[in-house]
């Protein structure tokens, strides 16, 4: 019979595996392969994200791999926008690029389209973004002069399902604004993409998503990963396989560490979106969060807000506010914490407003706690 995991054994693994039991000793190119795609629909969350897994990070550490085109921001996992590396981008992308095609069709993007060659389409649009980075208002409009009768939003989306549309600097550099502007990978990076078979593309994902995210079910990778039909690539590898408490199946590396559950868990400040509550599957998210909280922390608009965690488990939401020169950090429990937590989140808070407001001459944290 597979060994069982309890929910706290699973959460222990999870955390060792996205560097959040001790802050690693890694270079941010590093961290960023290992981590195997941030979410970045915001240009700022990766660099949280990186500063509360890493010794000594700074901001400049990634906007530097991104200037110099050593990680990129595109479409990838579940269509939205993650932070890669070069490398990763270029053997993900062939991988995922059929389920981000067939996600065009049913969809408004997808009716819009009706009458439309996509592969004439993803020409057309290759060649306008390979003359010079664009924005999506520019590139609409400037297929809409091939297709006039078309949405512009629609055109956009045809071509960004169809090709590896990368976001290009300034857009994801730490403290710059502006719109995002677009050329394709292979333009970008002078390389073009893997070509290896889509089944030796799949294994090798699925060996990297749980080296960063294991021990996890078939349907965790799907949840990951938005491709379907996962189950006879895992049956074919080499892994170990465990059970949940309440019998769903888990894969693992034969290799991979799994720490002692009574290991400590430091208070840790999870940026928006962090992938951590992202890629798994209803069944086994627990290990990180209650579905109680999912509500309040999964918003109707898309938005995945900034969580802590206590004890290795999600017990709030925080955010930094403040005009001018104040940085006001809010703390929004969840659940009642001991003074020891309490203490640990106000330290921990502390080195949260060093990095992201790091000018504010006045500071402040403020908790707000669960009602009685």
């Amino acid at each position: 019979m597979p060994e069982v995991l309890s929910r706290r054994a699973l959460n222990r693994a999870t955390l060792d595996r996205q560097l959040l039991l001790t802050r690693a000793e890694l270079p941010a190119l590093e961290a960023v392969r290992h981590l195997y795609g941030m979410q970045a629909q915001a240009p700022n969350p990766p660099y949280v994200g990186l500063w509360t897994r890493l010794s000594g990070f700074a901001a400049d550490d990634l906007a530097r791999l991104i200037d110099e085109r050593l990680v990129v921001r595109l479409s990838l996992m579940r269509s939205t926008i993650h932070l890669v590396t070069a490398d990763d981008c270029l053997a993900l992308r062939p991988l995922l690029g059929p389920t981000l095609a067939r996600g065009l069709r049913g969809t408004a993007h997808g009716r819009g389209l009706a009458g439309v060659d996509l592969d004439e389409l993803a020409a057309v649009g290759r060649k306008l973004v390979e003359e010079r980075p664009l924005t999506f208002r520019e590139l609409g409009a400037l297929l809409r002069e091939r297709w006039p009768e078309a949405p512009a939003a629609d055109l956009v989306a045809g071509v960004r399902n169809t090709l590896a549309l990368v976001q290009v600097p300034p857009r994801g550099i730490w403290g710059v604004g502006g719109q995002a502007a677009h050329t394709t990978a292979e333009a970008w990076l002078g390389r073009s993409q893997d070509e290896r078979p889509g089944r030796v593309l799949a294994e090798e994902a699925i060996g990297r998503y749980l080296a960063a995210y294991g021990p996890a079910t078939v349907m965790d990778a799907q949840q990951w990963s938005g491709m379907t039909r996962l189950g006879e690539v895992f049956r074919e590898m080499d892994l170990r396989t465990f059970v949940t408490e309440d019998g769903a199946e888990l894969f693992d590396l034969p290799e991979a560490s799994r720490p002692d559950p009574a290991t400590p868990a430091p208070v840790r400040y999870l940026s928006e979106f962090d992938n951590t509550l992202l890629s798994f599957a209803q069944r086994t998210r627990t290990r990180i969060t209650e579905e109680e909280y999912r509500g309040r922390i999964f918003t109707v608009n898309g938005i995945i807000k900034a969580t802590v965690l206590v004890d290795g488990f999600v017990r709030g939401m925080w955010k930094v506010t403040g005009k001018r020169d104040e940085a006001v950090l809010e703390v929004e429990l969840f659940a009642p914490v001991s003074e020891g937590e309490r203490a640990e989140l106000e330290v921990e808070g502390a080195r949260v407003l060093d990095f992201v407001a790091p000018a504010a001459t006045s500071r402040d944290i403020r908790f707000r706690l669960p009602e009685a």
